[in-house]
C-alpha cells in the first residue's frame, strides 16, 4: 500500500414522504479513492441468475425448503484491512481539532472495497456455522413481474435438455442473424439467451452452427455446475430445426461449401464426438427457442410462454400458495 491520504465524504438524504421516513447516511466520495493506496481489490460477489435458477430447480426437485434473508446496512459491518481516512464533513468539523481526519475501522457506503469487506465478514460467519466454502456466494432474489413467473413443480424429471434456433439475416439494416437458446432441467426453465450475431452469416446453416456452439457452451457450463449437486450428464439432448447444421456438427468432414464457417464454431463437433451432446431435429412448431429469435403471432407466443413453464398467478393465488407451503 502506498502513503494513505484522506478522502472526502458527504451525507446522503433519503425522504420517502414529506413527514416520515427521512433517513440520512454518511457516504464517502469513492471517485477520490486511488487503487493501491486506498484499496487493493474491489470485488463484488454476485451469483449469476442461471446458477440461482439451477439451485432453485434442485431445491424443488428434492423438496427442500428455501430460506432467504436481507441484511440491513450490510456494508457497515465489514472490517477494513486497509487504512482509510475520511476528512471531516462541512458543518461537522470539530473546532478543537479542525485539522484531524477520521480513520475508518469498518466499511462505509461508497468505499470501493465495501462489497468485498462485507463478503469476507459474511463468509467467516457462514463457515463458523458449518457452511462449506463452496456455498460462500449469496444467492440473490429471483425477480420477475408481479403476476408472471417461472413455475417449478415437484415430481418431474431432472434431465438437462436444450433448444437452439437462429433467425438468419433477420436484421433489416445489417442482415445479421439473431439466435436464441434455452435450457431445461426436466420441465424447469433455468437458462435462456437471445443475441444478435457479431458478424453477418453467409447462410442459414452458418447461423445455425453458431447458435449450436453457443448453446453447447452454455450446456457444458451447466453440466459442470450440476456436478457439484451430484449429477453427471452425458448425451445431453440439444434440439435444432436445421438438419444441415446437425449433419455438419455430427460428421468429421469439411465440405467446400461449408469452409467459410468459422472453426471456432466447430466446438460442438468435439462435444458430440465425446458423447456429451446428442443433436436432435425438431420441427419448427415444436421449437421452443423460436420465441427468442423473432416476433411471433400472439397465439403462438402465448402458447410458447405456457410451454416453457411460465404462469400468471393473481395476488390471491400467490397468497394461498404461500400459506400452503408456509
Amino acid at each position: 500500500m502506498g502513503e494513505a491520504h484522506a478522502i472526502g465524504g458527504g451525507i446522503m438524504h433519503s425522504v420517502v414522504s414529506s413527514r416520515i421516513n427521512q433517513t440520512h447516511s454518511l457516504r464517502t466520495k469513492r471517485y477520490a479513492q486511488e487503487e493501491g493506496i486506498d484499496f487493493e481489490e474491489s470485488f463484488t460477489p454476485v451469483a449469476c441468475l442461471e446458477a440461482v435458477r439451477i439451485f432453485v430447480a434442485y431445491a424443488v426437485h428434492k423438496s427442500f425448503p428455501i430460506y432467504q434473508m436481507d441484511v440491513k446496512t450490510a456494508f457497515l459491518n465489514g472490517p477494513l484491512k486497509e487504512e482509510v481516512y475520511v476528512a471531516q464533513l462541512d458543518g461537522f468539523i470539530d473546532p478543537d481539532y479542525p485539522e484531524k481526519v477520521y480513520r475508518h475501522k469498518k466499511a462505509l457506503y461508497g468505499l470501493m472495497q465495501a462489497p468485498r469487506a462485507w463478503f469476507d465478514e459474511l463468509s467467516k460467519f457462514l463457515t463458523s456455522k458449518g457452511f462449506t466454502k463452496e456455498v460462500k456466494r449469496i444467492f440473490r432474489y429471483l425477480r420477475g413481474t408481479i403476476n408472471m413467473g417461472l413455475w417449478y413443480s415437484k415430481g418431474s424429471s431432472f434431465d438437462l435438455t436444450s433448444f437452439s434456433n437462429a433467425d438468419h439475416a433477420g436484421c433489416i439494416d445489417s442482415r445479421k442473424s439473431t439466435y436464441g437458446g434455452i435450457q431445461f432441467l426436466g420441465d424447469k426453465l433455468v437458462s435462456w439467451m437471445s443475441k444478435k450475431q457479431d458478424y453477418t452469416a453467409m447462410s442459414s446453416v452458418e447461423a445455425e452452427c453458431l447458435v449450436l456452439s453457443a448453446s453447447c457452451a452454455q450446456v457444458m457450463w451447466m453440466r459442470t455446475q450440476l456436478q457439484d449437486y451430484g449429477f453427471n450428464y452425458n448425451k445431453i439432448p440439444l434440439y435444432c430445426d436445421s438438419q444441415s447444421a446437425i449433419a455438419i456438427s455430427c460428421n468429421p468432414v469439411q465440405y467446400s461449401r461449408t469452409k467459410y464457417i468459422h472453426t471456432q464454431y466447430h466446438f460442438i463437433k468435439e462435444q458430440v464426438k465425446n458423447g456429451r451432446i446428442e443433436l436432435y431435429f425438431v420441427r419448427i412448431e415444436y421449437q421452443l427457442a423460436d420465441m427468442f429469435t423473432k416476433a411471433l403471432p400472439e397465439d403462438r407466443f402465448k402458447h410458447m410462454v405456457r410451454r416453457i413453464g411460465m404462469r400468471c398467478l393473481t395476488p390471491a393465488e400467490l397468497e394461498v400458495l404461500a400459506k400452503e407451503y408456509a
